[in-house]
């Protein structure tokens, strides 16, 4: 099963349960394909926790959920080391982190130092316990979710944390025709206790090999660079978007192309990608932030603005 295949499974799958998420799924895969972890962002009820499952469930791999509250301990994430009576000595018991999917239900709830807990094992797929280090498995993925409607009980992930996720995405209303149909598959029980999994750990390793390969023509660097140091001078930005974020803008960017079964790159492919892995990445000025997805707007702005490069990109299809 080739990458395309892969993408393709997953979303039929998730689609037995999530009614018209399809742009958000796609973002989804693509971050598992490109070893990064997500954020999704909506307010209640929206179908964040359901759409994390249903990918999780996908996949044929271990999966935890952990719900962040105000008293969860970082200890609680990453694991302890407790003293055997019996044996006289001190062992290791692995957190729920150690997983393949996990899904950080409401992380914004936690305390900064539990969050904190998560940076290590996001970047670098490792738990260090007391001197210790201990890796994780693979493949490894974070899903968080976030209500952003609310500001009481609630702690604002740090922007160190933010550029942890490689993209952001938010779920929207459904359509009022996609209401009906919610309502329909959800009347007399919920879908996704008949879902299976569709695709192997060692399928999801393959592809991501396969994303790696994509091509990339060297005009493109410029273009994810010129998108970047506009963000930089910007008027309304504080902090624009850092060396880290044009990386992870190409590494979506290959994923988009796999995603449209393609094996290079596009300029199309780095503008759908834009938003979902730049926007959250920046600082704005309190003026232009009290604006309502001015972060969005921003980057669609700059990349409407920016000379797209004109290479016959199409004759690199392999």
């Amino acid at each position: 099963m080739n990458a395309f295949e892969m993408i393709n499974a997953v979303k039929e799958n998730i689609r037995k349960v999530i009614i018209g998420k399809d742009k958000v799924t796609d973002f989804i895969i693509t971050a598992l394909l490109c070893n990064g972890h997500v954020l999704i962002e909506d307010v209640p009820g929206s179908g964040k926790t359901m759409l994390a499952k249903s990918f999780a469930v996908s996949l044929d791999c271990d999966f935890k959920r952990i719900q962040f509250t105000p008293d969860l301990l970082p200890s609680d994430i990453t694991g302890i080391k407790y003293f055997n009576m019996k044996k006289s000595e001190f062992e290791f018991i692995p957190g729920s982190v150690f997983s393949n999917i996990i899904l950080a239900d409401e992380i914004n709830r936690a305390t900064p130092k539990t969050q904190s807990g998560l940076l290590e094992c996001m970047e670098e797929q490792q738990v260090t316990i007391e001197g210790e280090t201990h890796k994780l498995p693979a493949p490894f993925m974070v899903i968080a979710t976030q209500n952003p409607i609310e500001n009481m009980g609630v702690f604002p992930l740090p922007e160190a944390q933010l550029d942890r996720f490689l993209i952001k995405v938010d779920m929207g209303y459904p359509s009022y025709e996609e209401s009906v149909d919610i309502l329909d598959r959800f009347d007399k029980n919920n879908p996704i206790k008949n879902l299976k999994s569709v695709i192997s750990r060692e399928d999801i390793i393959k592809a991501q090999e396969e994303i790696n390969n994509i091509y990339v023509h060297k005009d493109l660097y410029g273009y994810i660079t010129s998108i970047a140091e506009a963000t930089r001078r910007n008027s309304g930005v504080i902090l624009g978007v850092s060396p880290r974020g044009c990386i992870a803008l190409l590494k979506v960017s290959k994923g988009m192309a796999a995603v449209n079964n393609r094996a290079y790159v596009t300029p199309d492919d780095i503008k759908a990608a834009a938003v979902p892995v730049m926007a959250h990445r920046l600082i704005l000025k309190t003026s232009v932030s009290l604006k309502k997805g001015a972060d969005s707007e921003l980057i669609n702005e700059i990349t409407d603005s920016i000379t797209v490069p004109t290479e016959d990109f199409d004759k690199y299809r392999l």
